[in-house]
């Protein structure tokens, strides 16, 4: 591994630290080197908050302080070259007067997109680019899928039988264990938004949070186009920010928002295209199958984790989904319970 390589693995190791706090922005970190040595270190903790490169030459100690021109900055992405809720990185660097940034990425948003880069380089600061370029990609793998294809992220999830039973006509099934319903909802932290459609509701009258996970509750999307999900079920219990897609009202009610979608159209597209507009990242999808098929046979998805109970059978049941166009990328069992992690392959 060269000195570059080594010095931007410790940038992705900050910014992973930034995890779940700086969403819609994405996570970044910054190492400042001074002949092999690393003098700063900073990373974006908190969304609105200085940026990786401001917290980087902010821990530079004052004895070190004359190095600074001398040194070599570190970035996961791109600095950025315009006034947000902060002012340009890329504006900072150059006052600092450091004679050489690399930089992991470019960073997608079209109000940078190069933009920082070409700054540097026109004061007159070496850049070197492409430096753990897909591992930077892949841990902002939701920032630049938002960025550069105008929709969120997309997981897939559902829990299947040995015999690929998704749930029951009447009544909820239970099929994740103890250890996997965790991990759920962790995953549920991670994300944005869950989306769920009427019939997932109306079974299992789910709380859709991230109640047993450490992280942030997702905003619940739940489709309910003829508003038939009564208003005691845990979906309205005004804990976390709720969006009910819909043919009949168009309201805010607190944290409750009724969003009127036109029945003539795509649901998908329209609510993919809402959470677009709306800055939600990413979308964990859990249910159920007529709607993680609409992504599948639609090839508008990222990723699917599918969690298969081996000891369990149900004779009747509601089949689940059949995966299209994936790959799979690595399996986990917890006791009788598997998970499998699929990515999309582009066709």
């Amino acid at each position: 591994m060269t000195n570059d390589s080594l010095y931007m693995q410790r940038c992705l190791q900050l910014a992973e630290i930034g995890r779940g706090n700086v969403a819609p922005n994405p996570m970044v970190g910054a190492v400042l080197v001074y002949h092999d040595q690393i003098i700063g270190e900073g990373y974006h903790q908190q969304y609105g908050g200085t940026h990786a490169e401001v917290n980087c030459f902010n821990s530079v100690k004052s004895s070190d302080e004359k190095l600074v021109e001398a040194s070599a900055l570190y970035v996961s992405l791109e600095p950025c070259a315009h006034f947000g809720k902060t002012p340009p990185c890329a504006d900072l660097i150059i006052q600092k007067k450091v004679k050489k940034v690399v930089v992991a990425c470019r960073d997608p948003f079209e109000q940078v997109n190069g933009k920082g880069i070409e700054k540097l380089k026109a004061a007159g600061i070496e850049i070197v680019s492409g430096v753990c370029e897909e591992e930077a990609q892949e841990l902002n793998k939701r920032f630049f899928i938002f960025h550069q294809l105008k929709r969120p992220y997309i997981v897939l999830k559902w829990a299947q039988t040995n015999n690929k039973v998704i749930g029951l006509e009447d009544k909820r099934l239970l099929i994740s264990n103890d250890v996997v319903n965790k991990i759920v909802h962790t995953w549920r932290s991670d994300e944005a938004a869950i989306l769920v459609g009427t019939k997932t509701v109306l079974t299992d009258n789910p709380k859709l949070n991230a109640r047993l996970a450490t992280g942030k509750n997702p905003v619940r999307l739940v489709i309910d186009k003829a508003l038939s999900i009564p208003g005691n079920f845990h979906i309205y219990d005004r804990l976390q920010e709720t969006v009910v897609f819909n043919v009949r009202n168009e309201k805010n009610d607190g944290c409750i928002k009724y969003t009127k979608l036109d029945n003539q159209d795509d649901w998908t597209f329209l609510i993919l295209k809402w959470c677009y507009e709306n800055k939600l990242q990413s979308i964990l999808v859990e249910g159920g199958t007529k709607l993680l098929q609409s992504f599948l046979d639609k090839n508008i998805w990222d990723e699917a984790r599918v969690i298969t109970n081996l000891s369990m059978h149900a004779p009747d049941g509601i089949q689940a989904p059949n995966l299209k166009s994936e790959q799979l990328i690595t399996t986990e069992q917890f006791e009788d319970n598997r998970i499998q992690y699929f990515r999309r392959v582009n066709s």
